[in-house]
């Protein structure tokens, strides 16, 4: 996109805040549809269709773009992405959508860190103290009992969260040296042969008796609104946006999907959530209130050119 045509930042920045909208109501429609298809076919047939439908509308854009080098980018972060949605889709089996809301929402303390492993970029004081407040918020939720323990939900949900922090890093470097939507359509597709492969190996054929009507509109809201529209916007506003910044933003799809879970699945709203809700709130205003200092456009290539000459 040539400089004329580029937009604010902040335009890449209400991107995602709108994808994680969307992606907060998705928390309780993938827990109805996880009740009718296993994990990793639901991943499959939901990412397959993506990859179709997006095929379809960028055909240019893949057409002109394809090689080697987007098949190498598009593969890593298809394989990112499927285990990042396949351990979150387990996890909520186990765990209610606004404890897994909540717990995916840790990768925003994860990202500042990964990204200063890989690409020597430190994090700021604001990195630091909006990760303080994360992990806390995290912890009201997550841990019960007498012992502190932290159920099987909630435990793969945590490993979820940290296959999409290495996702939101991923993306940043690789989206530099291809098109990010013909990049976006590839991930997708890997990741859905991923799925289906999984599924075969190691869980039960889904059958015709799951084509309700009811885990039909949820199909259509996971692949059409969760996954083409609000995936794809993740994936454009992350290229632009700073990573660190990024995550923070996304972290607002927990506050989202508690507040889902609370209208449409009817979780009890309890004193800790509430806690947890406000810290992660906070989290956000600290990032955006104290930004980033911005780094040197061609230190950004730099990193990128490293890091991909290393794989």
């Amino acid at each position: 996109m040539s400089a004329k045509r580029a937009l604010p930042v902040a335009v890449y920045k209400l991107m995602i805040v709108i994808a994680t909208i969307i992606w907060g109501i998705s928390f309780v429609v993938m827990k109805d549809a996880v009740g009718a298809m296993e994990p990793a076919w639901l991943i499959g047939v939901r990412f397959i269709l993506t990859a179709l439908i997006l095929g379809v509308v960028f055909h240019k854009r893949l057409r002109a773009s394809f090689g080697r080098t987007l098949l190498k980018g598009g593969a890593v972060l298809g394989v990112l992405i499927f285990l990042a949605f396949w351990t979150q889709t387990v996890g909520l089996k186990f765990t209610t959508p606004g404890k897994n809301a909540f717990l995916t929402a840790v990768y925003c303390v994860i990202v500042p860190f990964l990204f200063w492993g890989i690409a020597h970029r430190r994090p700021t004081i604001y990195n630091v103290s909006a990760a303080v407040l994360c992990i806390g918020g995290v912890g009201l939720v997550s841990l019960s009992g007498d012992d502190l323990s932290i159920g099987f939900g909630d435990g793969m949900t945590l490993v979820c969260s940290v296959m999409f922090a290495a996702h939101i890093v991923a993306t940043s470097l690789i989206a530099k040296r291809s098109d990010i939507m013909a990049l976006t359509v590839i991930q997708f597709a890997v990741a859905g042969v991923l799925g289906c492969v999984v599924g075969l190996l190691t869980e039960p054929i889904p059958d015709a008796s799951v084509m309700t009507p009811d885990f039909l509109f949820n199909m259509v809201y996971l692949v059409v609104f969760a996954s083409c529209i609000a995936l794809g916007f993740q994936n454009a506003a992350v290229a632009k946006v700073q990573p660190s910044q990024a995550a923070i933003l996304l972290s607002l799809e927990s506050v989202f999907g508690v507040a889902a879970s609370i209208i449409l699945y009817g979780e009890q709203m309890t004193l800790a959530l509430v806690c947890g809700f406000c810290l992660i709130l906070i989290a956000v205003i600290l990032s955006e209130a104290f930004p980033l200092k911005k780094p040197p456009q061609d230190m950004d290539a730099a990193i990128a050119e490293d890091a991909l000459a290393q794989e």
